[in-house]
């Protein structure tokens, strides 16, 4: 099966870091869904990366239910067993999304949308609401560590979604959550992103895995 894709996607590179960490082989196809939107569309007609290709054609969209059919696939889940600690991260993973969701809002804002047509107060409110997210996380990380481990290996969905979300927020809008105001993310990051997993990944335009 393939990956379709760009790695500038936090959520094609959050597909693309899991699937190793749960020992799913899979190729990748590095595709823009703007450069490439016709090629795309040939593969997914309705253009949403990530995509899942699988040998039949049949494809599978959305980086949240490509994790779930993957857990299948491998038997494992990178998400706690315990209800309680399962309750936790999937709240760090929500977080972590809600960030992401507001960072991509403002990237396609100021790449994609003409400068006149811009809404400043409804672009103030997403600040506000990607700063609200980090906050939230930064306090819950402070208070309990999420857990890295020397080979990922104690990597939750959770701590691989907030390491990729975190990666892709400061490369493209920095001054939207400066590292100093989280430090707590920023130091968590760092670690995840010396793994093997993500460096294989890296956030940009290459294809994985890389050497």
């Amino acid at each position: 099966m393939k990956l379709i894709g760009m790695l500038d996607s936090p959520y094609v590179r959050r597909v693309a870091v899991a699937l190793q960490l749960m020992g799913v082989p899979f190729k990748h196809q590095s595709l823009s869904v703007f450069r490439g939107y016709a090629q795309f569309r040939e593969i997914n007609p309705v253009v949403k990366a990530p995509t899942l290709l699988f040998d039949d054609g049949e494809v599978l969209m959305d980086s949240m239910l490509i994790l779930q059919y993957a857990e299948k696939l491998a038997a494992r889940s990178l998400l706690p067993a315990e209800p309680a600690a399962l309750r936790r991260d999937l709240r760090l993973t929500g977080l972590a999304l809600a960030a992401c969701e507001k960072a991509v809002q403002i990237v396609y804002e100021h790449n994609v949308r003409p400068p006149e047509k811009v809404h400043q107060p409804w672009m103030d409110r997403v600040h506000e609401q990607l700063r609200a997210a980090c906050a939230a996380l930064e306090k819950e990380l402070a208070e309990a560590p999420l857990a890295v481990g020397a080979d990922g290996g104690e990597l939750t969905q959770a701590g691989v979604c907030t390491a990729v979300v975190w990666k892709f927020i400061q490369d493209l809008v920095p001054d939207s959550a400066p590292a100093a105001d989280y430090p707590t993310i920023a130091a968590f990051s760092e670690v995840a992103e010396a793994l093997p997993a993500f460096k294989a990944a890296p956030h940009g335009d290459g294809t994985y895995p890389v050497a």
